[in-house]
């Protein structure tokens, strides 16, 4: 079970989902949810139903995120939505670095690490992820890759500036794919992240830096993945969108 230092988050990516209405709906569903959820619950909605599920959850537990952001905060950037826009329109959170993003639009640590200044001053609170491919962790890359994003992705910030972060560890060959990492295989590598916020800013940050694990997370499995030392919580795609299922995940049951 996770450390009394870190408070679970079950985090919702609804990715490209859902109408406005059924975005209310879901929305209904998990604030009902939230009453019998074992930690923090948050949900990352399109941004077109951002401000209908900001009315839904208005004066409930749950938190509302951006799937995504730009590094400014205004401009010429046809098609992109700022932080400042995201807070404006009721959100507390904001997704960055997702394995879609990285992999579909070729999204870098650099870029990453900008959003994520830009995040922070809007207030919002920064999901970080990271994660390796099938490709890499069958060459045993698995490491190597996870330091250079974890490092890349919070270049030149002190750990004051990231007193709310939360990283997310998304192996990407277990997204969508219905494979998930064995709970044995999530803890090794959420420790292995511990380990280096631990060389990058201290103890005290690591042991207080809250760890998802994302990739494919069920109502079956995620009693066994919460039962890791290392694993603060989950960051759930396609279950997110299954009002029991998400319910179930919600309320998860840990030693």
């Amino acid at each position: 079970m996770t450390s009394p230092l870190r408070r679970p988050l079950i985090a919702g990516n609804w990715k490209m989902n859902l109408t406005l209405a059924q975005s209310v709906e879901l929305a209904k569903a998990v604030k009902e949810g939230a009453a019998s959820a074992s930690g923090e619950t948050a949900v990352a909605v399109a941004f077109t139903a951002i401000p209908v599920v900001a009315e839904v959850l208005r004066g409930s537990s749950v938190r509302l995120s951006g799937q995504d952001c730009h590094w400014e905060a205004q401009g010429a950037y046809t098609g992109e939505v700022s932080a400042e826009m995201l807070k404006d329109a009721g959100c507390q959170m904001v997704i960055l670095g997702h394995s879609e993003r990285r992999k579909l639009f070729g999204e870098s640590d650099e870029q990453v690490n900008r959003k994520l200044g830009a995040a922070l001053k809007a207030g919002l609170t920064p999901i970080v992820c990271v994660g390796e491919t099938l490709d890499e962790r069958e060459t045993q890359k698995t490491w190597r890759v996870l330091e250079t994003q974890i490092a890349g992705g919070l270049k030149g910030f002190a750990p004051a500036d990231l007193s709310k972060i939360v990283i997310a560890y998304e192996p990407v060959w277990a997204i969508g794919t219905g494979k998930t990492a064995t709970p044995a295989q999530a803890q090794e590598a959420h420790l292995f992240l511990r380990g280096q916020l631990k060389k990058l800013h201290g103890d005290a940050f690591a042991q207080g830096t809250r760890i998802l694990y994302g990739g494919s997370v069920t109502a079956e499995n995620v009693d066994s993945l919460m039962a890791q030392s290392d694993v603060d919580g989950a960051l759930v795609g396609g279950a997110s969108l299954k009002a029991d299922a998400f319910k179930r995940i919600m309320a998860f049951k840990a030693p």
